[in-house]
Order: C-alpha cells, then sequence, then structure tokens
C-alpha cells in the first residue's frame, strides 16, 4: 500500500520510550518494593521531561544526564527512597536501558531497504552511545544527534532542524518517530512526516501539527518499507 512515508528517505527515531524503555531501569533494580515501581517510574519520568521543558523556557540549560539525575532525586524523596547507594545504581542502570523487542528488526529492515537511520534525542552523546551499545544497534543507526548540539531541548525547532543539517535531506523527506505525543505532533508542526508510535494508548494531544501515521509499536513500520 502506498503511504506519505513512502518516499522519505531518512527515518530518525527518538530515544527514549521509543527504542528504549525508560521503565527498565526500576524495572531491572531488585531493590525497590513491588508497590512502589510503578509510582518511581512515573514520577522520574514525568519529572526528567518536566525539567527539560522548564530549563528551556528559562533558557538555564543543563545536559539531559543531570536533568536525569535531578527527576531521580525528586522521584526518590516523593516516593520516600531515599538512598544514596539506591541512587547511584539507578543512574547507572539509566544509561543502558534495554531495547524495545522490535526494535533491532525494525532498523535492520530499513537499512536493508536503503533507508537513512538516525537518532534524535535530548540525550547526551554518552548516554546514547551507552544505550545503543548495549542494544547491539549501533551498526543499524547512521546518525546520532543530541541536543548538545544546539543547547535547548525538544520541543525546540533547533532540535529538529539538527536533523536536516546533519543528514543533508529535505525536511519532507525525513520521517520521524516517537512515542511522546508531545514530541510527534511538535515534530509534525515543524514539517515532518510523523509516526505516533503511541505504546501507552494515549489520547490524541491538543497541538498544532499531527502525525502521519500511528501505530502501537515499532513492528508495523516494517510494513512502511514494502514496495
Amino acid at each position: 500500500m502506498t503511504t506519505p512515508l513512502s518516499a522519505c528517505q531518512a527515518y530518525v527515531f527518538d530515544a527514549y520510550g521509543t527504542l528504549f524503555d525508560f521503565g527498565s531501569a526500576v524495572a531491572r533494580y531488585a531493590d525497590i518494593p513491588d508497590n512502589k515501581r510503578d509510582a518511581l517510574t512515573t514520577i522520574w519520568r514525568d519529572k526528567q521531561l518536566q525539567y527539560t521543558w522548564l530549563r528551556s523556557l528559562q533558557k538555564n540549560y543543563t545536559n539531559f544526564e543531570q536533568v536525569t539525575a535531578d527527576a531521580l532525586d525528586f522521584a526518590l524523596e516523593a516516593t520516600a527512597l531515599t538512598d544514596a547507594s539506591r541512587r547511584q545504581n539507578l543512574l547507572d542502570l539509566y544509561q543502558t536501558l534495554s531495547a524495545y523487542p522490535e526494535v533491532p528488526e525494525a532498523l535492520a529492515k530499513l537499512k536493508a531497504n536503503g533507508i537513512i537511520t538516525a537518532v534524535l534525542s535530548n540525550g547526551t552523546p554518552a548516554m546514547l552511545k551507552a544505550a545503543i551499545n548495549h542494544s547491539g544497534i549501533t551498526s543499524l543507526i547512521d546518525h546520532v544527534l543530541s541536543v548538545e548540539n544546539v543547547g535547548i531541548f525538544k520541543p525546540a525547532p533547533e532540535v529538529y532542524q539538527l536533523a536536516i543539517d546533519h543528514i543533508g535531506v529535505p525536511r519532507d523527506q525525513i520521517c520521524f518517530i516517537s512515542s511522546n505525543g508531545w514530541d510527534a505532533y511538535s515534530a509534525a508542526a515543524f514539517g515532518f512526516q510523523v509516526i505516533w508510535c503511541n505504546r501507552s494508548s494515549q489520547p490524541a494531544e491538543r497541538l498544532p501539527g499531527a502525525p502521519t501515521v500511528l501505530m502501537k509499536n515499532l513492528f508495523n513500520i516494517l510494513a512502511l518499507t514494502e514496495t
């Protein structure tokens, strides 16, 4: 089936929540009571995103590793789990988050079809390298782009512009893929064709822009490359 994505030369992926399961750090750490795992994961992620947006508005940038640590400190205190050893272990585990199970196959299919692949993320280059290497997908990604290059977080337009500047593909021939609704809608408003990988079945965002395609996971991305 022909889709508006058929002419895209590059597929650019968000990292956290799209390729990598941000909940896997807490899930892999035994020293968390079962009745607090979900709350800790949710608060940590929510504060992490909030701090990126607030720092961007304040024009008070710091790197994503520091934001992640600050958000964890808040989450640990909020769940009465504050402990220096626990904090460090969770931060270490965040460096090697697990990829979602379909990710290697999806990337391999895109590469086999001659499509440029990239990651565009709030993460620092070191964080992204660690997660990509841990997941064994290094050879499947052509470009790794970090907001460190512009000193502001998504959804600032300067971040999405990085893909055009570094990959060298026209805006309307880039397909951007994110599990975060705010990110997917913002990338669409910027002018990318967008796949919203809506893993958690969130309702539609009330924001400018609209994704081209909605998916539950990345398994179905393979069908878009079939001719």
